[in-house]
């Protein structure tokens, strides 16, 4: 069996490499044949050219390479008609992949699987039967996206999110972590998670500053742990607390096991909307979410949302237990209270996240088995 796969960023990259051993298990045979990064290399797949030339973001970004990247599309065209696979599995990075697939798809019958439904159910809902024009069949991340996938046209498997497979810290992390820093049992922590782009953590960081310089005066127990995003945005963040009261606990984005340790034994969290809600959530961690972003932005995702809350945490449990402050609401002043409250009760958010991980898939078969069990699935309904 070959299998074509297009990765394009490192979210996609994971999920590929997993992906990659779940098909491997089902079909020991398959040949990998594509684009990926490091992790789906490990899996066998010798990439057609390096993935990180696809790993762009914004127009800024984009216009300079606008026609080495529709090089590289027909490119990865070609060679999956010359290939002709038994299915070409398309993984998220949807400006690169669905204009890939569209190419194919006119000129061969090949099954096409893309793997991430896009977010329809928020906004830009007409992105499905746009999709449906090129994708046969969805491999979904949430548990409500398949009816939406559906709808479209397509066909669609929820197959777990990948957050349930992530690695949790073991007790010895926890211990290392919290003997290394002089961390005393009867202290809480709270992380700070202000994102992980210089824009969202230039503006989240004033307003995390506000919280704990407020917070430290009433809770002198409450010590503060910033877990930094890896690139440039490490030395944003490190510049930005130098001259704080109340200096956080950085950790080095290298230090992943002290990541995980943190998470495990924090107590609650601000963090700026995101998947980062999975995360915590994993690690049972309470939390407030906050996020601003400029004033055309507000106003333009305003007029877009369809839904009342970004926090999948609510979304997946059907709930509304975990407070947000966007845009406007985003200040010191809101965000408080919900830590005090927070801090006092996290009960009901705690029975929130752990149905939120049984509904992502936590407990059953891992994600990247029931993805190429439902890939595969999808080729022989066509065959039939």
């Amino acid at each position: 069996m070959k299998v074509f796969l297009i990765a394009g960023e490192a979210s996609g990259d994971k999920l590929g490499a997993a992906l990659m051993e779940g098909l491997q298990s089902l079909v020991p045979e398959v040949e990998f044949h594509g684009v990926g990064g490091e992790l789906m290399a490990t899996q066998g797949l010798v990439s057609q050219f390096p993935m990180h030339e696809l790993s762009i973001m914004g127009i800024a970004e984009v216009a300079p390479k606008y026609f080495h990247l529709k090089r590289r599309i027909r490119e990865v065209a070609a060679s999956a008609l010359a290939l002709k696979p038994d299915v070409m599995i398309t993984i998220d990075s949807p400006d690169f992949c669905l204009r890939v697939a569209k190419i194919v798809k006119a000129a061969s019958d090949i099954p096409t699987v893309h793997y991430v439904a896009p977010s329809v159910w928020a906004w830009r809902e007409k992105r499905a039967v746009k999709m449906a024009k090129v994708i046969d069949h969805v491999l979904a991340l949430l548990p409500f996206e398949p009816p939406y996938m559906q709808a479209a046209g397509m066909s669609c498997d929820f197959v777990g999110h990948p957050v349930v497979a992530e690695v949790l810290a073991t007790q010895t992390e926890v211990t290392d972590f919290t003997t290394t820093h002089d961390i005393a049992a009867a202290e809480k922590l709270m992380l700070l998670l202000p994102g992980s782009r210089r824009g969202e953590v230039s503006r989240m960081l004033p307003v995390m500053h506000e919280v704990t310089q407020s917070l430290a005066q009433t809770h002198p127990n409450l010590r503060f742990v910033l877990p930094a995003a890896p690139g440039p945005v490490a030395d944003v963040v490190a510049e930005a607390v130098a001259d704080w009261d109340v200096k956080p606990l950085i950790i080095n984005p290298t230090d992943k096991a002290a990541k995980r340790a943190a998470f495990a034994r924090a107590d609650l969290a601000l963090a700026a909307s995101g998947t980062v809600s999975l995360e915590l959530a994993a690690n049972n961690t309470p939390m407030v979410i906050a996020y601003d972003m400029n004033w055309l932005s507000r106003r333009l995702i305003k007029r877009m949302l369809k839904i009342d809350t970004v926090t999948l945490v609510n979304l997946v449990s059907e709930t509304r237990v975990v407070p947000e402050f966007l845009g406007e609401n985003c200040t010191a002043t809101q965000i408080i209270p919900a830590v005090e409250t927070l801090l006092n009760d996290p009960t009901a958010q705690k029975e929130a996240m752990s149905l939120t991980m049984t509904r992502l898939g936590r407990g059953a078969e891992v994600p990247g088995l029931r993805a190429a069990r439902s890939a595969l699935d999808s080729v022989t309904a066509r065959q039939i």
